[in-house]
């Protein structure tokens, strides 16, 4: 049994922040969480600064990483966007999607990222043909992750159409496996593993027929895994979604079988109130991705209305703009500020807990992202002494991380008891500015 003991200067403990508390480790597992221990047991690994649950990042499309910098100016909208992201997804193969992914993954387990969601749709080789291992887009962002020291859970993404009944288009072929019975074989091949679980996705109701929407919904909930779509979006999305259907993406899903406590809708940005009601009476989550929304002018979800309805709330840093869960956590609050012109509309307890067990939970890792006896192991420590975080007292450590911090602020990253980033340095990918340079490198047109 491998046993390890930590001290935390300050943890936050869901509600509160306390001082001087010892985390005991077996397996990867807390084993034991002791408060009022002033000063470090013997033997104790210390982590100073302020720690909290691992983060989990429930909304990630590696390979958008390579668009970092390249689409950020002029104009245009999401559409034209996707236009660029295309020649990027065209590009990748099983080595380079590999070595970028370990590389982005990496720079989030720098960011106090313990676990990502990655929505996986490039499945096969430019124009649609197989390679010799069907999922080994999939098995090269497994890999990565474990090279790069954290959780994933491969979100396999169904995508079919170009929108509403149109075959894919010629940039879209390698996205698909021409059905989704076609699609479930494929996916019920991929094993999970100590560090993987396996979900699935619908891409958009634009991209999946409504006939085979169930297919999606049955192969998740046989597997009890968690089911996530990217829903509303855009306001074109709805548009074409009440012209082909007559009713909204929201109730297209419903009325398919889609929502359920496993399912999370992605952005949830421009929804009805009825919309809002059918989440919430399903449980289904929602996961919030507001730096990747306010780069792609998507506008602002209602955030609020949701998890009032009985929405919970995850975040995702999806196009990977930023790679910084404080951010996400920050910026939806501040949005809501921005959109009511009111303040106040989450604690930052509540917007950790968003970042924290409740991504997990929408990843299917309910053991993670607490410090509790029983939860895995997965640390991640803000130092409360830089020149962002310097000032306010400890005990306000939470409301600092929140609204001062950010991931560059993260000093220590644990993940199953092991440290995966010490004092700012990633362990296992000694240089990770370099690695992912040479990966974007790798892409460039």
């Amino acid at each position: 049994m491998t046993t390890r003991t930590y001290w935390l200067e300050h943890a936050w403990l869901g509600t509160h922040v306390e001082p001087g508390v010892v985390v005991e480790a077996a397996d990867g597992r807390i084993s034991a969480v002791r408060t009022d221990s002033p000063a470090p047991p013997p033997g104790a690994e210390v982590l100073r600064g302020l720690t909290l649950p691992g983060l989990a990042n429930a909304h990630s499309h590696a390979f958008h990483r390579a668009l970092r910098g390249t689409v950020q100016v002029g104009s245009g909208t999401f559409w034209t966007w996707r236009e660029v992201m295309y020649s990027v997804a065209d590009r990748l193969t099983p080595e380079t999607y590999h070595a970028l992914a370990r590389a982005v993954y990496a720079e989030m387990a720098l960011a106090g990222i313990t676990c990502v969601g990655e929505f996986h749709y490039v499945h096969h080789a430019p124009g649609g043909t197989p390679y010799a291992d069907p999922n080994a887009m999939g098995e090269a962002l497994i890999s990565a992750a474990a090279e790069a020291g954290i959780r994933i859970t491969l979100l396999d993404t169904c995508y079919l159409s170009s929108g509403f009944g149109a075959p894919p288009g010629a940039e879209q072929l390698r996205f698909s496996d021409g059905g989704a019975e076609a699609w479930a074989e494929r996916c019920a091949v991929l094993k999970e593993r100590d560090h993987a679980r396996i979900g699935a996705a619908i891409h958009s109701v634009r991209a999946v027929p409504a006939e085979q929407l169930g297919t999606v919904a049955r192969w998740a909930e046989e597997r009890r895994a968690p089911l996530h779509v990217h829903l509303s979006e855009q306001t074109a999305e709805n548009d074409a979604c009440l012209a082909a259907h007559g009713r909204t993406p929201t109730r297209l899903l419903a009325d398919h079988g889609v929502l359920g406590p496993r399912t999370t809708g992605v952005h949830n940005t421009h929804l009805t109130d009825e919309d809002i009601a059918l989440l919430g009476d399903a449980g289904a989550g929602t996961c919030m991705c507001p730096t990747t929304e306010r780069d792609l002018a998507d506008g602002i979800g209602p955030a609020v209305a949701l998890q009032r309805a009985g929405s919970p709330l995850s975040l995702g840093s999806d196009s990977h703009a930023v790679i910084d869960l404080l951010e996400e956590a920050r910026a939806m609050e501040l949005n809501e500020r921005l959109r009511t012109r009111t303040r106040g509309h989450w604690t930052a307890a509540a917007l950790l807990r968003a970042a924290t067990a409740d991504g997990h939970a929408a990843l299917g890792w309910a053991e993670a992202g607490t410090i509790e006896p029983g939860a895995l192991a997965d640390l991640t420590t803000v130092a409360l002494d830089s020149v962002r975080t310097a000032g306010p007292l400890p005990r306000l450590g939470a409301e600092t991380a929140v609204f001062a911090a950010s991931a560059a602020d993260v000093r220590h990253t644990v993940v199953g008891g092991r440290h995966v980033v010490r004092d700012g340095a990633h362990t296992l990918v000694p240089d990770v500015p370099q690695a992912l340079a040479a990966a974007v490198e790798a892409l460039r047109g």
